[in-house]
């Protein structure tokens, strides 16, 4: 009997909490993969987190000259739709360079986010080889780069 009135507290306790507003959902599990990749992204930033694939759609602002040093990368920079900067690191020894990416256009990307003060990397947007990575794309003007 005592068990039941304390889960009966404990119960009103809780449903109370998210009447009230004082519940915060995403300490669940199910909240949390609910949350979309780019409010991932955005604590990730805040906490200085790495390492973790992300999926997210944004806009080019910058298109930069490509990196040839070691292993060749396609850059440029996107913004997402919350304000946060994002270095795209597309290696174009492993994947078919992005054609004629130009400034205002939309990007989806799945890739692996590397913190940086600066808003952060994403990499890893083509398919592992050694299949020792998860395999990442690019999606520009309707084709898929990998």
């Amino acid at each position: 009997m005592k068990l039941i009135l304390i889960f009966t507290a404990v119960a009103a306790l809780w449903l109370g909490d998210i009447e009230s507003g004082h519940y915060s959902p995403l300490h669940s599990a199910e909240a949390r993969a609910k949350q979309s990749d780019e409010q991932i992204l955005a604590e990730a930033f805040k906490t200085h987190r790495s390492n973790f694939q992300a999926q997210v759609q944004a806009k080019v602002i910058k298109v930069l000259p490509d990196d040839n040093a070691g292993s060749r990368h396609q850059r440029f920079l996107v913004a997402l739709a919350s304000g946060l900067t994002l270095l795209v690191a597309h290696n174009i020894d492993l994947a078919e360079p992005v054609a004629g990416l130009k400034i205002g256009d939309e990007v989806e990307l799945y890739g692996e986010y590397e913190w940086n003060d600066k808003g952060g990397v994403l990499h890893w947007t083509h398919r592992d080889p050694s299949r020792r990575h998860v395999d990442g794309w690019l999606k520009y003007d309707g084709k898929l780069y990998q």
